[in-house]
């Protein structure tokens, strides 16, 4: 694994710069790929925002500045063609394409708004994305999908709307840690790959997901149930341990259980 990968592991999750990060986890599918052209293109963006908005205190000229610039002179803008294209959720495929996922393109936003001191954050809703610009006081959201349009009241409510699930209807949106972030990003790929019938493909995400944030359980389930798949005993049993160390959740625990118990008795 790239020194880089390793570290995001390591590192307090503040100290996480999201597109560099997410540059890194793309590289390991591209290891032929020189990411000093990619860093140029970010010093490029943030080139642009300090020219037309690095005094900008007020949130609606910060985020009108992101539009500008990433928005508008870069390009960027979602794929609503080839949504389920996994080059979508590859940060140097997006750079490339100027195409991608809400979670790919809210990583670009929220990384250079933070390079000019900028408080950005990534909010949670489910199936969607968005960015928070600004603090407390007067914040602005704005959608990387539509290039960075601002999201007014009635947007966010029709939003809310589109992705209330069975347990009723959205009332609270998060701002993402920048862990959730990546494995975000890299969730968005192991479901495609599986969806397209490439479990050893899924198998690797998970694997980067429990080395970027070998505190969340979910993936070490996850990589667990295709190293069964995979027929790796061993792997499984290990990937499976693992859980039990690092959650409390009695449910998850009771199913681990459960299955190391299994495997056993097999």
């Amino acid at each position: 694994m790239d020194d880089d990968v390793n570290r995001l592991g390591l590192i307090d999750d503040e100290d996480i710069v999201l597109d560099e990060a997410a540059l890194a986890l793309a590289r390991l599918d591209q290891p032929e790929v020189d990411l000093d052209a990619y860093d140029r293109v970010l010093d490029a963006i943030t080139a642009g925002l300090e020219r037309i908005g690095e005094d900008r205190e007020d949130a609606a000229e910060q985020a009108a500045a992101l539009q500008t610039v990433l928005g508008d002179e870069f390009g960027f803008i979602g794929d609503d063609q080839t949504y389920d294209d996994p080059a979508n959720a590859d940060l140097i495929r997006v750079i490339d394409r100027r195409r991608g996922l809400p979670i790919s393109l809210s990583i670009l936003y929220v990384a250079a708004a933070r390079r000019l001191g900028w408080r950005a954050e990534i909010l949670d809703f489910p199936g969607h994305v968005l960015v928070l610009v600004g603090a407390d006081v007067a914040p602005v959201i704005i959608d990387p999908f539509i290039g960075g349009a601002r999201v007014d009241a009635e947007r966010l409510a029709a939003l809310a709307t589109a992705f209330a699930s069975d347990n009723g209807p959205v009332t609270h949106v998060s701002a993402m840690p920048n862990r959730a972030i990546l494995i975000r990003l890299l969730q968005n790929q192991a479901s495609r790959a599986e969806q397209a019938g490439q479990g050893r493909r899924a198998l690797t995400l998970y694997e980067r997901m429990t080395l970027v944030a070998p505190e969340y359980a979910h993936a070490w389930w996850q990589r667990a149930r295709l190293e069964l798949v995979d027929g790796d005993i061993a792997k499984a049993r290990a990937s499976l341990g693992t859980i039990l160390e690092i959650t409390r959740d009695a449910e998850l625990r009771q199913r681990v259980t459960d299955t190391l118990n299994a495997l056993a008795a097999a």
